[in-house]
């Protein structure tokens, strides 16, 4: 098998080109240098002559760095003739021809204009973030529906195993920053109302925030974190090995297997957990007002019973399953996203924590507004 080549010939109206050997793939780097010689050899000709009769073999890689030279020589405006090209040959130039692509014209940009439109596109994907965690709070009724009528088809064991990687396992972390945080917050509380004379104060301040806000918060931010994340990418890694796909030929609902069972552990895992965090918060306030603040133990007991009574702590566990059920939702929604790549997972896992983080605050302020306008 002869190496691709050329031989140029002066004839009167200009040069002949002769194109010989095998102008294939597997010698694509002397099929590069041929080609930009045979540019070169056509130099300023008038009229270039392109005989095919010595070529050996031709594949698309040879066809389409002849027709790039002879679109080169087009451009010069050099005229060209074809001569002995084989059927097979034509057929393979006319395929494999070379395209230019003319570089698209700047597209002029407005701040304003662009910030609209990044506004928009937010919007937009605010709705599509909403309408797809409806899809699966209804795959969830629907779910449990089916479970009222056939008990027998719920899963109780997949229940518990979520309960305790969701509850259980969370909260040495859970108790450990609510008992920080509270710590601080009386600190804080105690520094500020010393000035005024007013310490005592600070066992309100850390009943009532630590019962009606701080507790439910901190448990349901933490557990978008840690358990929120790992519902994403389990179903996102079986989305991406077709489990689920697998699991749908075999007759079983996705939604069944899948979601009821981490929304619902999720929704009996967040008000648990937030009673841990009510104490552990409270016990951190204590020590703090105990040894910072000077508060003997039986003050701090005194005052935390007239400051704050069950009617705190309810609002803190209305607040829980509500939070727990749209981290459930965002995760699982998120989790049904994922493409084909690790890259893809990594970025819905990335979404689905700030989403419901996001969502977890909008949900609280809501509460808070709407008990702060019916007295509660």
């Amino acid at each position: 098998m002869q190496t691709p080549g050329s031989t140029a010939n002066p004839i009167k109206t200009g040069v002949r080109l002769a194109l010989s050997g095998s102008w294939t793939i597997d010698r694509v780097e002397a099929l590069e240098a041929q080609a930009a010689l045979l540019a070169a050899q056509a130099g300023s000709a008038a009229q270039v002559v392109l005989d095919f009769g010595g070529i050996e073999r031709l594949d698309t890689s040879g066809a389409w760095l002849i027709d790039r030279m002879r679109r080169q020589l087009t451009d010069k405006g050099i005229a060209k003739r074809v001569e002995n090209l084989r059927p097979e040959h034509q057929i393979l130039l006319n395929e494999a021809h070379y395209r230019s692509f003319p570089k698209s014209a700047a597209r002029r940009s407005s701040y304003l204009m662009d910030m609209l439109v990044d506004i928009g596109e937010s919007i937009v994907n605010i709705w599509r973030d909403f309408l797809s965690a409806l899809a699966v709070l209804g795959e969830f009724i629907v779910s449990l529906g089916r479970m009222a009528v056939n008990p027998a088809s719920f899963r109780f064991t997949s229940l518990i195993y979520h309960l305790e990687a969701f509850a259980f396992r969370s909260v040495p972390i859970i108790a450990l920053i609510s008992f920080l945080v509270g710590g601080i917050v009386a600190q804080q509380g105690i520094y500020q109302l010393r000035r005024f004379g007013a310490v005592t104060y600070a066992v309100d301040l850390i009943g009532i925030l630590a019962l009606r806000e701080l507790g439910v918060f901190l448990t349901a931010i933490m557990i978008a974190g840690r358990s929120g994340s790992a519902v994403t990418a389990e179903i996102g890694s079986m989305k991406m090995r077709d489990e689920i796909d697998a699991m749908q030929v075999m007759g079983l609902r996705a939604a069944e297997v899948l979601i009821v069972p981490r929304l619902a552990a999720l929704v009996l895992a967040l008000p648990m957990l937030t009673l841990v965090a009510d104490f552990a918060a409270l016990f951190g306030g204590f020590l703090t007002c105990w040894i910072y603040g000077g508060i003997s133990p039986e003050s701090f007991m005194q005052r935390l019973q007239a400051a704050a009574d069950f009617e705190e702590l309810s609002i803190g566990l209305i607040k829980a399953p509500f939070m727990g059920l749209v981290i459930g939702l965002i995760a699982s929604s998120e989790g049904f996203a994922v493409g084909g790549s690790a890259e893809s997972l990594g970025r819905r896992v990335t979404a689905a924590v700030v989403k419901a983080i996001f969502t977890v605050i909008v949900v609280d302020g809501c509460f808070t507004m709407f008990f702060a306008a019916i007295h509660y």
